[in-house]
C-alpha cells in the first residue's frame, strides 16, 4: 500500500513552506542490486536544506540500503540521485563526499589505537566550514573531557559522539546517519538529540535511520517510512498523531 504523496503546499520547516526550501537531495526511480538481489525498488524522495527526515521501516527494508546508495557504496544502482545540483548516481564516493556529504555508518569505524583528538584531525577535509575542534567540544563535552583517551577506552556513546564529531570537521553539511541511538542508554540518545537540534539550527540537512521512533519523533521534519525496498508513506511532523496507525502497520514488531 503506497500511501501520501508529499504536498508542498500545505507542510512547512522553520515556518516556510516546504516549496520554497532548496533542494539538497533529490532521488528519483532509484533501484539499487546487491549481486542478483533487487533491494531497492523505485525510491522517489526530495530533502530541502536544514531539514532533518527520517528513514523509518523494519530490519531489511532497505534504509541502509538508501544511505549506501547515496554515498555510491552500492556498485549496481539505476536511476537518478541529485545532490546540490549535481547528479551523482555515475559518481565514486571519494567524489560524493567532497560535494559535502557526510556518512555515519552503523558501525561507526572510529580508530581504537588512535585517541579521540587524533581521531577527530584524522579525516581530510571534503568541504569547507567544517567546525574546529573547540567548537566540536563545546558540542559534545563528554568528548573534551576524553579527549586524550584511547579508542578502546571510550563507551559505546562516546564512539558514537565522536563518529558523528569526525564528519563535522571535514566539512559536510549534509549527514547520512545510521541507527546512532542503536544500543546507547537514554541519556545518551537525549544528548545526542540535543547536538541533531543544534546542527539543524545551523542549517545542516540531516538523513537519519532510525529504530528508536520515540526519539526520532520530536526531531523530525517528515518521516518516510520503507517496507520490502519501497517507500509507501511519507508522514510530516503535524501528522504524528493522526496518522498513528501507519507507524503501528510497519514499524510494530
Amino acid at each position: 500500500m503506497i500511501i501520501d504523496a508529499e504536498d508542498h503546499q500545505n507542510h512547512e520547516i522553520g515556518g516556510r513552506h516546504l516549496s520554497e526550501h532548496i533542494e539538497e537531495l533529490r532521488i528519483q526511480d532509484l533501484h539499487a542490486f546487491y549481486g542478483e538481489s533487487h533491494a531497492l525498488h523505485g525510491i522517489d524522495m526530495t530533502v530541502y536544506q536544514g531539514e532533518l527526515v527520517t528513514l523509518l521501516g523494519r530490519n531489511g527494508s532497505g534504509r541502509t540500503t538508501t544511505l549506501r546508495a547515496v554515498m555510491g557504496l552500492i556498485g549496481h544502482r539505476t536511476g537518478s540521485i541529485v545532490l546540490k545540483g549535481e547528479e551523482i548516481i555515475k559518481a565514486q564516493p571519494h567524489k560524493i563526499a567532497h560535494l559535502g556529504v557526510g556518512y555515519c555508518p552503523e558501525e561507526r569505524g572510529i580508530f581504537s589505537s588512535l585517541n579521540v583528538e587524533e581521531n577527530l584531525m584524522l579525516p581530510p577535509n571534503v568541504a569547507p566550514g567544517g567546525m574546529s575542534v573547540e567548537e566540536i567540544y563545546d558540542m559534545f563535552p563528554n568528548l573534551a573531557e576524553r579527549r586524550k583517551s584511547m579508542g578502546t577506552r571510550l563507551s559505546g556513546g562516546e564512539q558514537q559522539m565522536l563518529a558523528m564529531a569526525r564528519i563535522l570537521r571535514t566539512g559536510a553539511n549534509v549527514l547520512l546517519l545510521d541507527e546512532i541511538t542503536e544500543g546507547l542508554a537514554p541519556v545518551i540518545n537525549d544528548k545526542l538529540g540535543e547536538v541533531l537540534i543544534k546542527l539543524k539550527e545551523r542549517g545542516y540537512t540531516i538523513v537519519l535511520v532510525e529504530q528508536n521512533f520515540r526519539f526520532a519523533a520530536p526531531l523530525a521534519d517528515r518521516h518516510f517510512i520503507m517496507d520490502h525496498g519501497h517507500i509507501v508513506a511519507t508522514i510530516h511532523k503535524d501528522e504524528l498523531e493522526s496518522k498513528q496507525h501507519v507507524f503501528d502497520e510497519y514499524l510494530s514488531v
